[in-house]
């Protein structure tokens, strides 16, 4: 006889669910952390990784008042990097000591607070409070530890009418506080070498790879909103005499010094460069031909003034020629712009040097710029 086939069992009752996919299996915690982790690697730069943190923060924790500080080491104090609540603007320009406050301890200690009340906690400073009218009645308070060197502290604050902290809401906060750390230092390694592409390493002024970019988005924004940009072309009048006479030392440090003249002289909204050897640039964002060229003049004023390398009661005198141009007036484009001031500069060589002269109205070559 052949076996007999049976058919599978039936299970009787409700048809079985089919189960969640993990992700909605996770914890509030869980998700809010996959985010940040998420977060973390979409961006290098810091105030929009940082603000993404926050967000998550906040939806999992709920502060209204809350502020990211970070560790300015040689003063030894802290400043807001962020500042978010009802106090934000009293208080966001202001510096905390490392000796005050419950900031200034968690820094100091490298241990995290969370207070409950802190008017029975001697560590509380309500100099903040007295700034912005603001009433803090509890705090949660956590270092920014990156390879045991502390960067700031993240700290949340709550007044009398919302919920004191509890320590379930602190080891809530520190893997948070943990990203925000990698975070910092992951956009300031990012900063470093983005600076040293586009700076001078001797002088400390912006090179000639940061300055074209500069100057062709000033340029676009001078175009947009219809007002004019200028450069200054600076070129020190028989420099290869210096190198000649007293070394490619002394001719260094001289260069190192007319980008201190520079910078000293500049306006926050410009951009000095050195271009290459013994010629400077500075981009003038938003200055017509006459603030241009009274920059300029003051700067080559500055250079001829100067006593330079002073080494054993010698030093090197030396002067500069300036060209001037603008746009939209002396080109239609950057590179015309450029190109204009730097034929003013030889236009004051020819002229006897240590001068400043403008640029006439330039025709663009042909098919450039429109």
């Amino acid at each position: 006889m052949s076996p007999i086939k049976r058919k599978p069992a039936v299970r009787r009752g409700r048809p079985a669910r089919p189960r969640p996919p993990a992700v909605a299996r996770q914890s509030p915690l869980s998700l809010a952390l996959t985010e940040a982790a998420k977060a973390l690697t979409s961006s290098l730069q810091r105030s929009q990784v940082l603000e993404s943190l926050m967000r998550h923060v906040a939806g999992l924790l709920g502060p209204e008042n809350w502020s990211l500080l970070l560790l300015d080491r040689e003063r030894q104090e802290l400043y807001f990097e962020i500042v978010v609540g009802q106090a934000a603007d009293a208080i966001r320009h202001m510096r905390l000591p490392l000796s005050e406050g419950i900031a200034g301890w968690v820094v100091r200690h490298k241990q995290p607070l969370v207070i409950p009340k802190v008017a029975d906690d001697p560590r509380f400073c309500p100099r903040m409070d007295e700034a912005s009218s603001f009433r803090t009645a509890s705090v949660l308070a956590v270092p920014l530890i990156f390879a045991d060197e502390v960067l700031g502290v993240l700290e949340l604050v709550a007044q009398a009418n919302q919920r004191p902290f509890v320590d379930q809401d602190l080891a809530a906060l520190i893997p948070f506080a943990d990203f925000c750390a990698i975070a910092i230092h992951n956009a300031r390694t990012y900063e470093r070498i983005e600076e040293l592409t586009i700076t001078d390493e001797w002088t400390r002024l912006h090179n000639a790879r940061y300055m074209r970019g500069c100057l062709a988005d000033e340029v676009e924004r001078a175009d947009r909103y219809h007002h004019p940009v200028s450069v200054a072309f600076i070129d020190l009048d028989h420099f290869k005499q210096v190198n000649d006479t007293r070394g490619h030392s002394v001719g260094s440090l001289v260069l190192r010094e007319v980008g201190e003249v520079l910078l000293s002289r500049v306006r926050n909204t410009d951009r000095a460069v050195r271009y290459g050897g013994d010629e400077f640039v500075i981009v003038m964002p938003e200055t017509d031909k006459a603030g241009a060229v009274a920059l300029g003049d003051r700067v080559r004023r500055a250079v001829a003034e100067r006593a330079f390398s002073e080494r054993d009661g010698t030093t090197v005198r030396i002067t500069a020629s300036v060209g001037i141009a603008t746009y939209p007036d002396d080109a239609r484009d950057a590179v015309a712009l450029l190109g204009a001031a730097d034929r003013a500069m030889y236009a004051a060589k020819a002229q006897g040097r240590n001068r400043t002269v403008a640029a006439e109205e330039i025709a663009p070559p042909p098919g450039a710029g429109g």
